[in-house]
C-alpha cells in the first residue's frame, strides 16, 4: 500500500448529505461528494490488513484494497479497471449498496471508522465516466442466443455477461423502460435515473437488444411446454424459427407482502411500490391522471415497515409535501451502536439505521401491530394498533407476541404497506432456462441480485458448451 500508517492519522470522513432545508424540495441526489483530495485521503486509509474481509464480504468479490491503492496513489483509470473488474455497474452500487464491505472492514471492527469503500467506488466511476476510461467492447459472436426475461440488476448483469461471453442477447422487459427497482422503486433522491440511462446506452451500443413492454407471464406454463411457449414468445428479431439456446428468468419478487385488515379495501391505504414507481414515473414526464395519482401532499401519512423501501416513502412524502410521517415496525427496536452484540462479527450487525429520509422528520416506532384501518364515507381517516411485546417461546422456534397497552388510533389520510415482497414460486424447468436474482433467492439487496446475475450467466455459458 502506498500509506501503510493512514489510518493511524486520518479519520473517516463522509461526504454528507445537502442541507435538509434544501433537499426536501426537489428530487435531486441527496449526497454530496469530496473534492478529490479528500477522496484520496479516504482512500489512503484503506490498510494493508493482510486478510482482506472486505473482499470475503462483498457478493460480487469487489477487490477495494487493490482499488483503493490506485485511487490514493491519482491512477483513476487503473483503479476503475479494478473496480469493474469484479463490479459491471458500480455507478449503481456506489450510490445504493449498504457496503457490506465496510462493515467488514477491520478499521470498523477496531475503530468503528470503516475505509469509505461504497463513495470511492461512485468517485472512481464517475471519474471513468468524466475522463473517458469507460470503453465499448464488441465481442465476437459464437452464433449462439440467450433470452433474458427481465431488466432488473440481476437480469442486466447476466445480459451484460453473456454478451460480453459472445452471445446473441435479447432482454424481455414489462416495463417501458429497464433498470426494475432501480427504476421504479428506488427514489431519484438515491439515485438519479439518467445515471441508469448512460448505463443502458452503453449496454445496446455493445448489441444487447432491449424489447419493452413485453410481459410474459410463466405461472400457466409446465413441463416441457414451458421452453417452446417461452421461445414463441420471445422470439428474436431475424431468429430462424424463433428459437433460443438458453432462457434467463430474472422477473424479481413483484408481489408485495400484504396486510389483510379489516380496512384494507379504503381509499388510502397503496403498497410502498404504488407511491414509489408513480412518482418515479411522474419525473420521468408520464402524466398520471388525478384519480390514479397518489401523492402525501396535506396528509399525515403511515409507513407500515421499518426497512428501506419504508425509509424511501418517508423521504417521497416530504416531497411531495406531507403534513406529518410516521413508520411503525412490528419487530423490536434495532440496539443503537456500531455492534450488536446479539449478533457479532462476522455476520451483518442489525444495529438502528438512520437515513437521510429519517433526518428529514419522522416519528418512528417499533413494538407496533396494526389492528384496522379505519375510514369514513370509504376514505382512509386512521389506523388502530396494539403495542405489543415479543416473549421467548417455550416450545422454541418463533418467539410469542403478547399485548401490551391498550389499542391506539394514529391519524392518517395515506398509509403505505412497506412490508417486504414473497419469494416467487416457479415451476418445473427443461435444463437450458435459469433463474437468477430475486426471482431465485428472494427480496435481497441489488449487489447479491447482480451477483447472483453474474453467476447464473456462468451457469449458461457451462451449459452450452457442454
Amino acid at each position: 500500500m502506498g500509506n501503510p500508517k493512514a489510518f493511524l492519522e486520518i479519520h473517516r470522513q463522509e461526504a454528507g448529505y445537502r442541507p435538509i432545508h434544501d433537499r426536501i424540495h426537489d428530487f435531486g441526489e441527496v449526497e454530496q461528494t469530496l473534492n478529490t483530495r479528500e477522496r484520496k485521503l479516504q482512500a489512503s486509509r484503506c490498510m494493508d490488513c493482510g486478510v482482506p474481509f472486505c473482499h470475503w464480504a462483498c457478493p460480487l468479490g469487489n477487490k477495494p484494497p487493490e482499488w483503493n491503492d490506485a485511487l490514493y496513489k491519482g491512477d483513476w483509470e487503473l483503479a476503475y479497471r479494478l473496480l469493474n473488474a469484479t463490479n459491471p455497474f458500480p455507478e449503481f452500487t456506489g450510490r445504493i449498496c449498504p457496503a457490506l464491505c465496510e462493515k467488514a472492514c477491520v478499521l470498523n471492527l477496531i475503530e468503528h471508522e470503516p475505509t469509505t469503500n461504497r463513495e470511492d467506488e461512485a468517485a472512481i466511476t464517475e471519474a471513468a465516466f468524466r475522463e473517458g476510461f469507460v470503453t465499448l467492447h464488441h465481442p465476437v459472436r459464437n452464433g449462439k442466443k440467450v433470452a433474458v426475461i427481465g431488466a432488473g440488476p440481476a437480469g442486466l448483469a447476466a445480459a451484460n455477461d453473456l454478451n460480453l461471453m459472445g452471445y446473441t442477447v435479447t432482454v424481455f422487459e414489462k416495463n417501458e423502460a429497464a433498470g426494475g427497482l432501480l427504476r421504479y422503486g428506488i427514489p431519484n433522491f438515491k439515485l438519479n435515473k439518467a445515471i441508469i440511462d448512460r448505463r443502458m446506452a452503453l449496454l445496446e451500443e455493445e448489441g444487447i437488444e432491449f424489447k419493452y413492454g413485453v410481459e410474459i407471464s410463466l405461472s400457466s406454463l409446465e413441463g416441457d411446454t414451458i421452453a417452446s411457449a417461452l421461445n414463441s414468445i420471445v422470439a428474436p428479431s431475424g431468429a430462424e424459427g424463433g428459437a433460443f439456446d438458453a432462457i434467463v428468468i430474472a422477473t424479481g419478487t413483484p408481489t408485495a407482502r400484504d396486510l389483510n385488515a379489516p380496512g384494507r379495501e379504503l381509499k388510502g391505504v397503496h403498497f410502498a411500490l404504488e407511491l414509489l414507481a408513480q412518482q418515479n414515473r411522474v419525473l420521468a414526464g408520464i402524466e398520471i391522471s388525478k384519480d390514479e395519482r397518489i401523492t402525501a401532499k396535506g396528509k399525515d401519512v403511515l409507513v407500515i415497515g421499518g426497512g428501506d423501501t419504508g425509509s424511501d416513502c418517508i423521504g417521497t412524502a416530504h416531497r411531495q409535501g406531507c403534513k406529518s410521517v410516521t413508520q411503525i415496525e412490528i419487530m423490536p427496536k434495532p440496539v443503537e451502536g456500531p455492534t450488536d452484540p446479539k449478533n457479532p462479527w462476522p455476520n451483518y450487525p442489525r444495529t438502528l439505521k438512520t437515513t437521510s429520509s429519517h433526518e428529514e422528520g419522522c416519528t418512528r416506532r417499533w413494538n407496533i401491530n396494526t389492528l384496522e384501518f379505519i375510514g369514513k364515507d370509504g376514505k382512509l381517516t386512521g389506523v388502530k394498533v396494539q403495542e405489543i411485546d415479543w416473549q421467548p417461546n417455550p416450545n422454541g422456534g418463533r418467539p410469542l407476541m403478547v399485548e401490551k397497552g391498550k389499542p391506539e388510533i394514529i391519524k392518517a389520510e395515506l398509509v403505505l404497506l412497506a412490508m417486504g415482497f414473497l419469494k416467487p414460486e416457479h415451476p418445473q424447468y427443461p435444463e437450458n432456462v435459469f433463474i437468477c436474482g430475486d426471482s431465485a433467492n428472494g427480496a435481497s439487496l441489488v449487489v447479491r441480485a447482480m451477483a447472483s446475475g453474474k453467476q447464473t450467466a456462468k451457469r449458461v455459458d457451462a451449459f452450452l458448451k457442454r
